[in-house]
């Protein structure tokens, strides 16, 4: 398994908090871990229909406190934070695009696509994988880019 800086296995930690999760009747949304500034970070994020609330994440956090400690993945000192992925969540999981097929997004390019620019608003037609589709709201344009090419997409629930 590949680590990735610190020494951390996210899917270690994924392996760990799935059940733990779903013990609880909600999904594992995604687990990352950062840094930001001197600090490094654990986040699990975790879902529900209807959305998490904070009783939700404290549930989790106790949970799953102990065994990360017993599993010991990370190197050094970290802040656990266990939240909801937000209303403008973030797509990263093969599983997010296909779920939210049709459902309007915002995308950041890592360039800029000539004639559109660098952010676009639109909504998602299609995903192989490897691809994304979306067309603008007018339903005239549409635009397949790869993955990998975008420094993010998420939901897009304000109009």
């Amino acid at each position: 398994m590949a680590k990735s800086k610190g020494g951390v296995t996210v899917s270690k930690v994924w392996e760990l908090c799935e059940p733990i999760v779903k013990d609880f009747g909600l999904s594992l949304w995604d687990v990352r871990y950062v840094k930001e500034g001197a600090d490094w970070y654990l986040r699990i994020f975790i879902d529900k229909d209807g959305g998490v609330d904070i009783t939700d994440c404290e549930n989790v956090s106790r949970a799953i406190n102990t065994p990360l400690d017993e599993l010991d993945p990370i190197e050094g000192a970290y802040c656990l934070e266990v939240c909801s992925p937000g209303i403008e969540r973030e797509l990263v999981r093969d599983e997010h695009f296909e779920q939210f097929i049709g459902a309007d997004i915002m995308a950041r390019m890592r360039r800029p696509i000539e004639g559109i620019g660098k952010d676009f608003c639109g909504v998602l037609t299609a995903y192989d994988g490897t691809n994304v589709t979306i067309t603008d709201h007018s339903g005239e344009n549409e635009v397949t880019v790869n993955k990998k090419d975008t420094a993010w997409i998420k939901l897009d629930d304000f109009d």
